[in-house]
């Protein structure tokens, strides 16, 4: 986002880069949240990951990412409502995502691994987190894996 709080045309050159969400896409997968088009991303309850939810910012880029046997990142979301209580559960929170537009070459977890650049990222440490950030340099780089040059396409 900009200092006036508007977002970035470049998701990679935003300050604090961006975000990584995972979902089972058996549970919620990316073809329904692109049905869907906005929709609240619920479920988190890990304290560390409700606690990246809370920094995201209006406008903020969110990379999604399907777990278990698929493993890859295979959309672009924005935050298009900060973090808010949720009702039905008292101990977690929710944003609102917007589904942006798919990668045409997903980006698969064993290619993030392979490649040093990531070595550093929540998603190569700390797999079982749900909610993560991405540096600018990361997030352009990924984009770029996924054949989303910073989305100048």
């Amino acid at each position: 986002m900009s200092a006036a709080g508007q977002s970035s045309d470049h998701p990679g050159d935003a300050p604090g880069g961006g975000w990584l969400v995972k979902s089972e896409p058996e549970d919620w997968g990316w073809q329904q949240m692109v049905a869907a088009g906005t929709c609240p991303w619920d479920g988190v309850r890990n304290a560390q990951a409700l606690g990246h939810m809370g920094a995201m910012g209006l406008g903020d880029p969110v990379l999604f990412y399907h777990s278990g046997r698929e493993r890859r990142i295979v959309g672009l979301t924005r935050v298009a409502r900060t973090f808010y209580d949720d009702a039905q559960d008292p101990r977690s929170g929710l944003v609102d995502l917007t589904a942006e537009r798919s990668l045409p070459r997903p980006v698969a977890l064993k290619t993030v691994k392979a490649d040093g650049r990531f070595d550093h990222l929540a998603l190569v440490r700390q797999p079982r987190l749900s909610v993560l950030p991405v540096d600018a340099a990361s997030f352009a780089a990924l984009l770029a894996l996924g054949g989303l040059d910073a989305m100048k396409d």
